[in-house]
């Protein structure tokens, strides 16, 4: 299965994408990570990425599209894998698409992570993240057993910068204004699968599993 997975951020798609990927046996492919390893391999795609991000430019969406096409070549791709991250406009959905034209391949579906936006707001400016491992919890839902402290290893719990209500505001925004358009061009195409991200996160991967089975 080649899947796609969308969400706003804050909408737990990270979380669901790794979840249903152990499910399935396929590999998450995060286009974040795809562009690191490219680029720590020295592949030819790799090096191209390297000299925009070098000169502070966004990496055009063909040499993503290098990237990713050289990616899901590789032997643990073949069962599948899942997209987390790409496409986020409709420029890239349609480069996407001809990368699937030219390989004989198709997408099979498109899972939208789909959640009220105050909701988004009220998780993220919850979430206080650990300095030293990583570990995230939550003021509301995932609270530390000693404030200000990392359950697992004793850090220092942080407030990321991102995760301040204006800036939460405007990451939803710019995303709401790139991707509305892809729901349509996915719609359009008969492989969109909308899932309320509301309930627990078992509840939410049960529902991806039963639109995808």
């Amino acid at each position: 299965m080649k899947i796609i997975f969308l969400g706003a951020p804050g909408s737990g798609k990270g979380t669901q994408s790794k979840l249903v990927s152990s499910q399935l046996s396929i590999p998450q492919l995060s286009t974040g990570d795809i562009l690191r390893e490219a680029v720590k391999a020295g592949t030819e795609v790799g090096k191209k990425a390297k000299s925009f991000m070098d000169a502070g430019d966004l990496v055009p969406d063909e040499v993503i599209v290098g990237i990713i096409k050289d990616r899901t070549a590789e032997a643990d791709c073949k069962p599948g894998y899942i997209l987390d991250g790409f496409p986020r406009t409709l420029e890239q959905a349609n480069a996407l698409q001809q990368m699937f034209e030219q390989s004989g391949e198709k997408l099979d579906s498109v899972v939208y992570l789909e959640i009220d936006p105050e909701k988004v707001v009220d998780r993220l400016t919850g979430r206080r993240v650990c300095s030293k491992c990583g570990a995230e919890f939550h003021l509301k839902f995932k609270q530390p057993k000693e404030e200000g402290k990392c359950d697992l290893c004793g850090g220092d719990l942080m407030h990321r910068s991102d995760d301040h209500e204006d800036k939460i505001r405007n990451r939803l925004g710019n995303y709401e204004a790139q991707t509305a358009p892809l729901i349509d061009f996915y719609e359009k195409a008969g492989v969109m699968k909308k899932i309320a991200a509301e309930g627990s996160i078992d509840e939410i991967t049960g529902k991806i599993m039963g639109v995808l089975k």
